[in-house]
């Protein structure tokens, strides 16, 4: 998917930050881990960087887990702000 993005040349990302996928969200299954929230959130702002001059927007949509909600927002707002992974301080 990332490819496509990069392909496609966005003048502006908008990320529907939803964390349904969570390993602690009771519904979706998909056992995503804070890092790999952060992960993504960094190749998508690669993306900005490299097409749109590092334009971005996230609109937090939710999860099911207040816990899993809390640390996968907490990792993908780090990720914004540039800190790295290994510095989530857990």
């Amino acid at each position: 998917m990332l490819p496509a993005i990069r392909h496609f040349n966005p003048q502006l990302i908008v990320i529907s930050a939803g964390f349904d996928a969570h390993r602690l969200d009771p519904l979706a299954g998909l056992n995503l881990e804070d890092d790999d929230f952060h992960w993504i959130t960094s190749e998508l702002m690669c993306i900005a960087d490299a097409t749109c001059e590092g334009r971005i927007v996230s609109i937090l949509e939710g999860g099911y887990s207040l816990d899993g909600l809390a640390t996968s927002t907490a990792a993908h707002v780090r990720a914004l702000m540039g800190v790295e992974a290994h510095q989530l301080g857990r």
